[in-house]
């Protein structure tokens, strides 16, 4: 038995500061212990008792009259130190620290928290400032939640690793109020030894678990979760996650427009999808959606029958699934006849989806063919039930002729119950037929079940590699655009043709050189957005590029409160498209962004990001698929006649572009090009502006 499984599984648990009062907080483990007929030893720890709730009550656990596999520890924080130092020494093999006062509570508290790290040794911790766990396979509660006092507590197939202790208790009520089982729950708060990745580890080969839920306030160590998020995946074990935060902004935001359209909040977004991880976006979601998943039914495609006898239901559903691009074709010619022999000859219209069957509503016999019929189509990929008011009559013949249509196939199967009926709902999910009261569910499960179908983009083909030389060389800090725009055309990026001048008369020789129309920019490492103070001038030639270049000395020294002293003159680049290509540095990895481009970059917000692979660029098959999920696609395709855009060279630009932050590794802190003008097709793309932040910290690393 190794630690984890001694924790979840323990065979002996010792209670450390048990109270005799099964009212109290301390109290409430070994009460429901027994409650849940835990058929172990147990073995209170309290010095003013001799007796609890019928057990022997030791002073301490050196007294305890063997090593427990399990200590729970219920003293504060100072006090658990000591305990936990006391069993560790003892052999147990893990231990559960409720108490606060640690890492949570500032800087003395994390002094504590390495304290408590120290005095556990070898021994495996679960906490500090943990609720605790609950397997509801085993009958095992290590934990004081109330939520506890429930006698109906099913098991199923859910695990549930929160890092939040009060979350924990708030499930195990839901998942019991709607009749969803749970394999287990566990609180990894402070996470000072056992943490997420940990858990999520041991229930991927744990048999009772079938979907891992985790409720995530944030990811300590990403590499340990990517990679058993991988393991997961190809176990078949779904990973449903809730991660709070979503309004939290990217801690670079204010140094470059890609830090800003990044954000911590869709870096997570981006991590979780290209490992295949569903992210939930209500609380509700996080119980429906792995209510769904446990089922093992598949989602081949997007196609969706209502059967209803209930036309207002059956709208509500079907406007929901529109809303999700879901569709809702009516009956084929043969589908049809078949539920018209149904209805004998009671009229009825089914040319259309929803299809109402009256009298299957009231008939479980006919609902039961019904369902068959639906399932049996090859024009419909999944099917929703709408149990509507004459359901609750007989709610379990209703159930049943559900239950009795599920081995036609395992095209996905919902219920839908229009009127409140809580009850009918429990009765659904323990049939393990997935059961809802509101049709935003029905709709956010289909999409769930849809994305574990489709296969991981990131897997499908090796990202670009890129040599850059002299790499450890390069300064730390921000790079001025001439010398960004230098290594971005080593790494295959096509920039303008351009001149470093520092005078009027260099700007007009410049000018002469280069050919007309140019551009004039202020050359300044520490300026990323030059527009802004006046920094860049448009359309300008040997003729006016004197004056401009006199106006922006005043006007960029205005804002900045000092005089310019290097320009750049570049050829002016006209006829394309704008976008914005950037990178991102996160505490999850880099991310790379591509969106609409321009000074309206920040404004319209049309944008997609890719995690950068462990190692080389993104493939061209990433690059087209963040191409294609941009609202301005039509746009680059040609839309309405216009000139279609080189996508094939804006597809090797992204390539390039990833293998050069790859290159760069841990050296990056954020990049962009933008704009980075899409020309038409045939003439290849070109990186007007270049931003490349580099961390001084690993300069010459």
């Amino acid at each position: 038995m190794n630690q984890i499984d001694a924790l979840l599984n323990p065979k002996s648990i010792a209670v450390i500061g048990a109270s005799a009062d099964p009212t109290k907080t301390s109290g409430r483990p070994i009460s429901y212990l027994l409650k849940h007929n835990f058929s172990g030893p147990i073995y209170p720890v309290n010095p003013k008792a001799t007796e609890i709730q019928g057990l022997t009550c030791y002073p301490n656990v050196e007294a305890l009259p063997q090593a427990p596999d399990v200590g729970l520890v219920l003293l504060n924080a100072k006090r658990s130190i000591e305990a936990v130092r006391s069993l560790s020494k003892m052999g147990c093999k893990a231990a559960v620290v409720l108490a606060s006062g640690f890492a949570e509570a500032g800087e003395s508290g994390m002094g504590l928290q390495d304290e408590l790290k120290e005095a556990a040794g070898s021994m495996r911790l679960l906490g500090p400032n943990t609720i605790g766990l609950v397997n509801l396979n085993a009958g095992i509660p290590l934990s004081a939640s109330g939520a506890l006092e429930v006698s109906d507590l099913p098991a199923g197939d859910v695990a549930v690793v929160s890092q939040s202790g009060g979350i924990l208790g708030a499930l195990l009520s839901r998942a019991a109020g709607r009749g969803i089982g749970l394999s287990s729950l566990i609180s990894t708060s402070n996470e000072v030894d056992l943490e997420v990745s940990d858990f999520i580890e041991y229930l991927i080969d744990d048999d009772n678990t079938k979907v891992i839920a985790l409720y995530l306030e944030s990811i300590r160590n990403p590499q340990r979760f990517r990679e058993v998020a991988i393991r997961a995946r190809e176990a078949g074990k779904p990973l449903v996650v809730f991660k709070i935060g979503r309004s939290e902004a990217g801690a670079s935001a204010a140094s470059s427009h890609t830090g800003a359209l990044a954000g911590e909040d869709r870096v997570y977004d981006a991590f979780f999808r290209e490992l295949g991880v569903i992210r939930v976006n209500t609380f509700d979601e996080f119980l429906d959606i792995p209510a769904v998943l446990v089922a093992g039914r598949k989602l081949a495609g997007r196609r969706v029958a209502v059967l209803t006898s209930t036309g207002g239901a059956g709208t509500l559903i079907a406007d929901s699934l529109g809303v999700t691009a879901f569709d809702t074709p009516p009956p084929d010619v043969d589908t049809a006849e078949k539920l018209r022999a149904l209805q004998g000859d009671t009229p009825t219209a089914l040319d259309r989806n929803p299809i109402d069957v009256t009298l299957a509503g009231l008939q479980p016999d006919l609902l039961r063919q019904a369902i068959r019929i639906l399932l049996e189509s090859d024009s419909y990929d999944a099917l929703v039930v709408i149990i509507g008011s004459s359901g609750l009559a007989m709610p379990d013949l209703v159930v049943g002729a559900i239950t009795d249509s599920l081995d036609v196939n395992d095209k996905p199967v919902l219920a839908y119950v229009s009127p409140y009926a809580p009850d009918t709902l429990k009765r659904l999910n323990r049939a393990k037929i997935p059961g809802f009261s509101s049709p935003e569910s029905c709709s956010a499960v289909l999409e769930a079940l849809h994305f574990t179908g489709q296969p991981l983009l990131s897997a499908s083909a090796a990202g670009a590699t890129i040599s850059i030389p002299d790499l450890d060389t390069l300064p730390g800090g921000s790079m001025d655009e001439a010398t960004a725009k230098a290594l971005f055309r080593e790494a295959g990026i096509q920039v303008p043709e351009s001149r470093i001048v520092t005078s009027r008369e260099e700007a007009v020789q410049a000018a002469r050189e280069l050919g007309e129309p140019v551009v004039l920019k202020i050359l300044d490492a520490s300026l990323l957005h030059k527009s802004d103070i006046g920094g860049v001038a448009l359309f300008l030639n040997a003729e006016n590029i004197g004056d401009r270049f006199e106006q922006m000395i005043s006007e960029v020294q205005s804002h900045i409160g000092r005089c310019p002293d290097q320009f750049l003159v570049e050829a002016m680049v006209a006829g394309g498209h704008e976008l914005i290509l950037g990178a991102n540095r996160d505490a999850l990895g880099t991310a790379i962004l591509l969106g609409a481009g321009g000074v309206t970059a920040e404004l319209y917000k049309d944008t997609t990001l890719c995690m950068l692979p462990e190692q080389g660029g993104l493939n061209l098959d990433q690059a087209k698929a963040m191409m294609q999920k941009l609202t301005i696609w039509p746009l680059l395709e040609g839309y309405r006649g216009s000139k279609p855009r080189d996508t094939d060279a804006l597809a090797q630009v992204i390539v390039n572009f990833s293998a050069l932050i790859s290159a760069l590794g841990d050296k990056v802190v954020t990049s962009e090009i933008n704009p980075l003008f899409v020309l038409p097709e045939g003439q290849g793309t070109v990186a007007a502006d270049a931003v490349l932040v580099l961390d001084d910290e690993t300069e010459g690393a």
